[in-house]
């Protein structure tokens, strides 16, 4: 295996988290709309779905950081400038306890994708 970065295992790290907590919010509003706890239940689903996929993607992202992965790289930086954006707004709602983990993890996330060692490691030398 490749010689990997710090700064790559904790952006590998950090965006299967990432990832991994939407698999399991997709999972709770799936099971909560079957038992029924849902007002619209085709947007539930969707809501659902969406969340599942999104996670399954993250944790794919996070396989090809860790892998050293060129391809890596571009989705998760566009996923965590979304995620900011969704933070902040998050915040600015009073959701403190959702909008500041998730603003700490984009952060994380973009600095040490970011990071000279990083870019190295899955760029080499453009």
């Amino acid at each position: 295996m490749q010689n990997r970065p710090f700064t790559i295992l904790v952006a590998a790290v950090v965006v299967a988290i990432e990832g991994l907590a939407a698999v399991a919010i997709g999972g709770w509003v799936a099971y909560e709309t079957l038992l029924g706890g849902a007002g619209d239940v085709m947007s539930s689903l969707v809501l659902a779905a969406f969340a599942l996929a999104v996670g399954a993607g993250l944790v794919w992202v996070a396989w090809g950081i860790l892998q050293l992965m060129r391809w890596s790289r571009g989705p998760a930086v566009v996923t965590q400038i979304f995620a900011g954006l969704l933070a902040v707004t998050l915040i600015q709602a009073g959701q403190l306890a959702w909008g500041v983990p998730l603003i700490v993890a984009a952060v994380v996330i973009l600095v040490t994708l970011l990071a000279p060692p990083s870019t190295h490691a899955l760029m080499g030398d453009v």
